[in-house]
């Protein structure tokens, strides 16, 4: 990994790329959120949807998305926040990607260990730059990426910012009414087992940071150290009767194809559901499989024919061994796969567009849905299992008919709704 200083800047490769604000959580320590600005020529964005953070999480375009956070483990272990983005997709208009982050509850001088990395998808390192110069700062300029002769270069910039988010995007264009809200990061729910996990990349050499006020050594953490031991406990996914099956978290990951392709997901994803979000465009069919132990395609966990697909599914992730997926499309598609925190919530109504998956936090009632399409319009409900040492998930099938229509079908209480259409559709609760 190229480790940078400050100012300093490397060419980086075309091509999607991901990268993370990593941080120690320790206690009384800020949380961090990452933000990406995309600029014009002249420094600028052109409008509000040129800032892509946690209440915007994509940038019209497609070329950078907000990922979101890694769930940090034990104090003084690492946490991170992620941005996916695409090079090659971003806009000519765009002459800049800067990459930013804001400290809620407190300045970055009581942020130990900052940094900002970036690896290519498949976790290799691309450069690294750590923070070390931080006091009162709430909001900083970490790094950005910018245009030169036909491709791309990556700066560590190191601005801080006493202002916040909202002084920061000020600077670059956006008109703030008000300081934004702060958002917590998701809630961190250990998972029932231990999972053993390799780091994403070898850390660099150990290099000077400023924290506390003090001259400190350290050595950039690792992502995902080595799990340590746990006490002995169920090891079914939805064993533990405490744990919000659907707030589980890790690191989201993207992955890239064309035509039909196995994707092998991270071994660290505990195991539970997992949100699965899909891009493909001008293609005849997009689908994924789940792909049992020996690497042979499964069960269906989405069948889309629509030209351009942008969809949301679940995959259940084995207790034994990591979660396999078969994915085919005719063109490029992009796959990332997600905590399920990043599944919209309701308990009263709802509205979406095509292939979906929405968390029902409800109680008993009757769901009624309109569906304006032509094809298939399917409701599933996935529940954690009632007789968890036989069964993996429950599911029903809610609803199965063609086109235009409205329904109603009964819900039980909270659960996942997968809902498979063509079009845009509507869901009311009556209790």
């Amino acid at each position: 990994m190229t480790q940078l200083p400050k100012g300093a800047n490397l060419p980086v490769p075309t091509q999607a790329l991901q990268v993370a604000v990593t941080w120690q959580t320790v206690p009384g320590a800020p949380d961090v959120d990452v933000s990406a600005l995309l600029l014009d020529g002249g420094g600028r964005v052109r409008g509000d949807g040129d800032l892509v953070f946690y209440n915007q999480g994509e940038h019209p375009s497609g070329a950078v998305r907000h990922l979101g956070k890694s769930a940090p483990g034990a104090p003084g272990s690492a946490a991170a926040d992620w941005l996916w983005l695409d090079l090659a997709r971003v806009e000519p208009a765009i002459g800049r990607v800067v990459v930013a982050a804001s400290a809620d509850g407190g300045p970055f001088g009581r942020v130990p260990a900052l940094d900002v990395r970036v690896m290519d998808l498949a976790g290799g390192p691309v450069a690294y730059f750590a923070v070390g110069d931080a006091t009162s700062e709430t909001a900083f300029v970490l790094g950005e990426f910018y245009r030169w002769e036909g491709g791309w270069r990556f700066r560590a910039v190191g601005q801080g910012y006493a202002s916040g988010l909202a002084g920061l995007a000020t600077d670059f264009g956006i008109v703030v009414e008000a300081p934004p809200a702060p958002i917590p990061g998701p809630g961190y729910v250990p998972p029932p087992r231990p999972v053993q996990a390799q780091p994403y990349a070898p850390a660099p050499p150990t290099v000077r940071h400023q924290a506390y006020g003090q001259d400190q050594r350290h050595a950039p953490p690792q992502l995902h150290p080595q799990a340590h031991a746990a006490p002995a406990g169920p090891s079914h996914p939805f064993a533990d009767p405490f744990a919000d099956p659907f707030s589980s978290s890790f690191r989201p990951s993207v992955h890239q194809g064309r035509g039909k392709e196995t994707v092998h997901c991270d071994p660290a994803i505990p195991p539970g559901w997992a949100l699965l979000e899909i891009e493909s465009y001008h293609s005849i069919s997009t689908t994924i499989e789940s792909c049992d132990s020996y690497g042979r395609a499964e069960d269906f966990l989405l069948m889309a024919y629509e030209d351009d697909v942008r969809a949301r599914t679940v995959a259940l992730v084995p207790p034994d061994r990591p979660l396999t997926l078969r994915v085919e499309a005719d063109t490029p598609w992009t796959l990332r796969v997600l905590p399920l925190s990043h599944a919209r919530r309701f308990d009263s109504h709802i509205e979406g567009h095509a292939h979906d998956l929405v968390v029902y936090d409800g109680p008993p009632g009757v769901l009624d849905f309109i569906h304006h399409g032509e094809s298939n319009f399917t409701v599933h409900q996935h529940t954690p299992p009632r007789e968890p040492e036989y069964d993996a998930e429950d599911q029903e099938l809610l609803v199965n008919e063609v086109g235009e229509v409205r329904v109603s079908a009964p819900v039980p209480g909270p659960g996942l709704l997968r809902i498979g259409c063509d079009g845009p559709w509507k869901c009311a609760v009556r209790r």
